[in-house]
């Protein structure tokens, strides 16, 4: 509604009662009784629209943030920085419920249940037990995935274009990925024949992607060699064997449990001294060889735009599921020289980031 400046609400000048016309010859003081009825309620209106509207403005909106492990800090900052961006301050106007499991996937479905009870609007997670978890925990606040595999095959949602549900969200496309992967590392190791794959057995997305190297590593007359965890215990059997193995190189297919034991995996694989390839970029920086996949803080912070929308009304369902935009491939030029690799240039061209 707009008043003009410098208006005073009343009855018109003689001038402009002289342009109303004949359809206003009648009635006329029946005419200006309605008007300034009119003027008087947009008057009580105005205040009364002004004053919801700011009491939405310092509404504090509450978030709920399920989390593995509190050891990926640089995910919630990320999405930290995306909500600054578009102009939510934490302990201003909104807050943010976080709760880690602390590498334990079974505390995920009650510290999920744990957050609908504080009544939060949305709830942020990421990978397949995340979106499991607060699935069990409500049918009816928005999830909001910040990253995950697939949201189709496991049944989160309907299609990508409709999810149809409580859920919504990113898939950086492991799957696809994966193969990509496999060619890459087969072309910084030109003798690979036998490559390990290092993944958490429990997660059924992670079961599909790995299901696609074996595909991709018979079309390469490469052997796949699985060896499966489910718990941070399982690290020290499996290295062992990969050890017996005696793999060329090393894949590990990143999910909340390989994440939350990168520092150990980095260093058991060091100590092999056996090229691997991950999927993020931090873990080449922590010393590891290659790394080809998503950008996922770039995932993360996208998830406030997600929220940010559902804050505003948005329902979940109508929200379609986006792909990862965003791919980069990293070279540790130093880990390479430590296994007495000389990589090929080609490759090296290709290559988002160099690490030297």
């Amino acid at each position: 509604m707009r008043v003009s400046n410098g208006d005073t609400p009343g009855a018109p000048s003689p001038s402009h009662r002289s342009a109303m016309g004949p359809s206003l010859s009648r009635g006329a003081g029946e005419g200006l009784t309605r008007r300034a009825a009119l003027v008087l309620l947009a008057g009580v209106a105005l205040p009364s629209a002004l004053a919801a509207q700011a009491q939405r403005a310092g509404q504090m909106r509450r978030i709920g943030w399920l989390s593995f492990d509190s050891v990926r800090s640089d995910w919630i900052d990320a999405f930290r920085d995306g909500l600054r961006d578009l102009g939510y301050v934490e302990g201003e106007n909104v807050a943010i419920e976080a709760r880690f499991a602390e590498g334990a996937f079974d505390r995920l479905p009650a510290l999920a249940a744990e957050l609908v009870q504080r009544r939060v609007e949305v709830i942020v997670t990421y990978g397949d037990a995340g979106v499991r978890a607060a699935r069990q925990a409500t049918t009816t606040i928005p999830i909001v995935v910040a990253v995950t595999g697939d949201l189709i095959g496991p049944g989160h949602v309907a299609s990508l274009a409709h999810p149809g549900g409580n859920v919504t969200g990113q898939v950086d496309m492991s799957e696809e990925v994966s193969t990509k992967r496999l060619q890459v590392l087969t072309e910084a190791v030109a003798i690979a024949s036998r490559v390990a794959v290092l993944w958490n057995r429990t997660n059924a997305v992670k079961a599909a992607e790995f299901r696609a190297l074996q595909a991709a590593g018979q079309t390469l007359k490469i052997a796949i060699r699985s060896f499966g965890i489910a718990a941070a215990a399982d690290l020290e059997s499996a290295f062992a064997g990969i050890g017996r193995e005696q793999a060329d190189a090393l894949i590990v297919l990143e999910d909340a449990l390989t994440s939350a034991n990168q520092k150990s995996i980095v260093e058991r694989t060091a100590s092999l001294a056996i090229p691997a390839m991950y999927h993020g970029a931090d873990w080449v920086r922590d010393g590891s060889l290659l790394s080809y996949g998503a950008d996922e803080l770039a995932m993360f912070r996208h998830a406030a735009v997600y929220v940010d929308k559902i804050l505003k009304g948005a329902a979940a369902a109508d929200l379609p599921v986006e792909q990862a935009a965003k791919f980069a491939l990293v070279i540790n030029l130093r880990t390479a020289a430590g296994l007495k690799l000389t990589l090929p240039p080609t490759l090296l061209a290709r290559a988002d980031e160099v690490i030297e």
